[in-house]
């Protein structure tokens, strides 16, 4: 693996991904438009290679993959995204041995520029014709799964981000009430590197225990992008071993709303959150959930991405780790 570059998890990649090691991790998307309901998909030309793809880059240091996705679209083409659904990693081989790009579906609206430096042309082209000009035949494997979903109905999604807070201070020790309890000085550092991951996704909804702990973790974003956090008490520790049903219900209600929504909990409460996501996904998005205690790590979270018109149903499951130095 790159050095310092923690993979995703995701339910379009094959298992197998998980036991390879990668010289170069990349990160990249296939941005797609509607025009007279015919689905397009962007393709660039970089003059370095002569060959058409889609905007793509390495990792830089202290980025996640998520991150370096967006970046890239960014930088060659202009255009600012949120990811949408993933799309199946594609590996080969390149000099420095193994190279592996992470790749995710993502709606546009604006137009795309070509940063005249690596993408010197740029082309919206329907789905068979994107297939005939790319260069390299792996590319097509994200490309039939783009197709395929938007002929399902899957393709334009809004993403439900569930967080387990960051790192706190430890709970052996601490005399206050628990409610109370902060993040230790590595959490804090997590919750700032969480808030720029965050952004791949743009959450529009921030929902969070009233826990001292889950508060700070989520506040940088929503300090970020100058959103209001909202209090969802059945999601506190204790809420939750007395009442799950509760819990439950509160993951529900944001899983109606058909918007990007962000929830911080704690990870004993994770049990009851993962049955609610675990009833509400299709069988392919639902091998990605985690099944063992502790389910995420500190400042992780799980992405599901339900499509617009069916919230309440998830197509696709990723898990993300922010860098932590």
């Amino acid at each position: 693996m790159s050095a310092d570059a923690v993979l995703p998890v995701r339910s379009c990649d094959e298992p197998e991904l998980a036991k390879v090691t990668f010289a170069v991790v990349a990160g990249g998307a296939l941005a797609w438009r509607l025009r007279k309901g015919r689905l397009e998909v962007l393709v660039i030309h970089r003059p370095k290679y002569d060959d058409f793809s889609f905007p793509k880059g390495k990792l830089e240091p202290g980025e996640s993959v998520a991150e370096c996705a967006v970046r890239e679209v960014r930088e060659e083409v202009g255009l600012r995204i949120s990811l949408g659904i993933p799309l199946p990693a594609v590996s080969y081989e390149v000099p420095k041995g193994t190279k592996v790009v992470f790749y995710w579906a993502a709606r546009v609206a604006s137009e795309a520029i070509a940063d005249g430096g690596e993408v010197d042309t740029l082309h919206w082209l329907g789905v068979d014709e994107a297939r005939a000009a790319l260069s390299n035949a792996v590319d097509r494997l994200p490309l039939d799964a783009l197709e395929a979903a938007f002929a399902a109905g899957r393709l334009d999604t809004v993403p439900l981000v569930v967080a387990r807070h960051a790192k706190a201070k430890p709970r052996a020790g601490w005399t206050r009430a628990e409610g109370e309890r902060p993040l230790a000085t590595s959490g804090k550092r997590q919750a700032s590197a969480l808030a720029a991951m965050l952004m791949a996704w743009r959450p529009e909804r921030v929902v969070s225990s009233p826990w001292l702990r889950c508060l700070q973790t989520v506040r940088p974003y929503a300090a970020l992008r100058e959103l209001q956090v909202r209090a969802a008490p059945a999601l506190t520790e204790h809420a939750a071993a007395r009442h799950p049903g509760k819990a439950a219900k509160a993951v529900e209600k944001q899983l109606g709303k058909a918007k990007p929504t962000l929830v911080c909990t704690h990870r004993p409460v994770l049990p009851v959150v993962l049955s609610v996501l675990r009833e509400r996904c299709t069988a392919a998005a639902a091998v990605a959930l985690p099944t063992h205690d502790p389910y995420l790590h500190p400042g992780a979270v799980i992405v599901a991405h339900r499509p617009v018109d069916s919230p309440s149903k998830i197509v696709s499951i990723e898990i993300h780790e922010p860098f932590d130095d």
